[in-house]
């Protein structure tokens, strides 16, 4: 069982904690922002394919933590005045996090929480590279949505990680710290990847920390259906095949962080505070904040 969780939970008060999860790591990341009306109890029952019971005892939890706030019986808003805080990390040297993780397991929210700590520019996968794929899949007669087909993986694939690499290394260049977001999967498996991206970095003067976010089977479900996005329809479509062909426990080869986002573990907010902690632990860190206008 995955650290963090509790084997003495209900499936009831395991959803209840899931949905209640992924609704405060939303507001933590700034997706869903301070003073926003959240939809209706039927809708993020549909949203999230779960019951009308389960959204109201997740809500109440988050009404306790005052994330969320009850004006009435139909409407409900986010309370994170915190997002109006723009924070700054400066570091003598760059430093770059590399975060990865199965679809859905909270690698790019945890990029969200760690920019918005850091003020460091996040570069993800998917962002800066996905309309490019799509029109290159359409381009050779498959779906825009295909993720899994060898043309994909051999044709397409490493050319978003060698975009995603360049920009960070450009990045680098101008002496910014960066996080990037990916999978991961086939580059944390290969020590020599790994050993040439570190050297590389080094060259540059900059530190690398490969962090990979575990999540259980059941959140990473939820979540994906709750994301809806076309590419994980796939997945959805036959859960336990995809659960055959990938590795719940995988661990990058090499010194690496895991960050748990599973069940009942700590919020992502506090895990990314203590990952920026550890990675500037060398007493070269400013830290400040100042208000948006």
């Amino acid at each position: 069982m995955p650290a963090g969780t509790d084997s003495t939970a209900t499936p009831v008060e395991s959803r209840t904690r899931q949905v209640a999860r992924n609704i405060r790591t939303a507001i933590d990341a700034g997706q869903l922002k301070d003073g926003q009306a959240l939809p209706s109890t039927r809708e993020l029952a549909k949203k999230w394919n779960v019951s009308v019971f389960t959204i109201n005892e997740a809500m109440k939890l988050l009404i306790e933590e005052g994330l969320v706030i009850s004006e009435s019986r139909s409407k409900r808003t986010v309370r994170a005045p915190g997002q109006r805080q723009r924070n700054e990390v400066r570091t003598s040297t760059p430093h770059v996090i590399l975060i990865g993780g199965y679809a859905g397991s909270g690698k790019s929210e945890l990029g969200r929480i760690i920019t918005r700590e850091t003020g460091w520019p996040m570069i993800d996968k998917d962002t800066i590279t996905r309309p490019v794929v799509e029109a290159a899949l359409e381009m050779i007669g498959l779906s825009p949505n295909d993720r899994e087909s060898e043309s994909y993986l051999t044709l397409i694939r490493p050319r978003e990680y060698e975009a995603l690499m360049a920009t960070l290394i450009e990045n680098v260049e101008c002496g910014n710290s960066v996080i990037a977001t990916a999978p991961f999967i086939r580059e944390y498996t290969d020590k020599a990847w790994i050993d040439r991206t570190r050297e590389r970095l080094s060259g540059l003067n900059a530190t690398m920390t490969l962090v990979w976010v575990h999540c259980d089977a059941e959140t990473m479900h939820l979540y994906l259906r709750g994301r809806g996005a076309a590419r994980d329809a796939g997945k959805l479509a036959d859960w336990s095949s995809y659960l055959s062909n990938i590795t719940i426990g995988f661990r990058p080869n090499a010194p690496h962080i895991v960050v748990e986002n599973s069940g009942s573990s700590a919020p992502l907010q506090q895990q990314a505070k203590d990952l920026i902690a550890s990675v500037t632990s060398d007493g070269t860190t400013t830290e400040g904040s100042r208000a948006d206008s």
